[in-house]
């Protein structure tokens, strides 16, 4: 007996959603297949920013986080460093389209 009458079924396929941020993406985006441009990194880090600092305000005890936030701040500002010496014109219109610099 035991385990050979056992039936698996599974409710509903695994289907995934397409997030907001995803969408998002797709304004950064330099062509159709473009995830590793700067621009796109800094786009993500920004969301991923302002996640983290909604978190932050509410445990302010969560030190570990408070060091990743600074390393993806870190890392976005050398991003953005790289963009604004090579393609001043894309630097600008992503600080625009992300409210950056206020």
């Amino acid at each position: 007996m035991g385990c050979q009458n056992a039936v698996f079924i599974y409710i509903s396929a695994f289907v995934m959603a397409e997030s907001n941020q995803t969408s998002n993406l797709q304004e950064f985006q330099l062509h159709e297949k473009d995830t590793g441009s700067a621009d796109v990194q800094v786009a993500l880090l920004t969301s991923r920013i302002e996640h983290l600092t909604e978190h932050l305000k509410i445990n302010g005890k969560d030190h570990s986080s408070r060091r990743g936030l600074l390393k993806m701040v870190a890392h976005r500002r050398s991003l953005l460093d790289y963009l604004s010496k090579t393609k001043a014109d894309r630097y600008k219109k992503l600080i625009d389209k992300l409210n950056l610099r206020k």
